[in-house]
């Protein structure tokens, strides 16, 4: 997906709801190799139907996506988006003194990926 000003906007909108950003932010803990859908409603206490509408605007955005093994469907952050989307944010930084702007670039958040 295009990290475009707009695209990103809508990330952070997908993140602005508390539910969904507990979600997400178990997303990110759980790694590459995800999360089963149904183990996620059971940890975060979310109902199944609830969490399939959150995942599903998480999804629209590109920061989380699906494998399916089997029956089972896991989810996962999608950690070049979720970087994408910080880029974004912080690619201004400083009006390009980026002496300033050292400990963004050099953020745990930006080398995950």
């Amino acid at each position: 997906m295009p990290d475009t000003p707009k695209h990103i906007i809508d990330q952070l909108a997908a993140l602005g709801q508390e539910s969904r950003f507990r979600v997400f932010r178990r997303l990110m803990k759980a790694g590459p190799d995800g999360i089963p859908a149904g183990q996620l409603a059971s940890e975060l206490d979310i109902l199944p139907n609830t969490l399939s509408t959150h995942l599903g605007i998480l999804s629209r955005t590109g920061l989380v996506s699906a494998r399916r093994d089997g029956r089972t469907l896991y989810y996962s952050a999608d950690i070049e988006s979720v970087s994408g989307m910080v880029e974004g944010i912080v690619a201004d930084c400083c009006n390009g003194n980026p002496d300033l702007c050292k400990s963004l670039q050099t953020s745990k958040v930006l080398q995950c990926g």
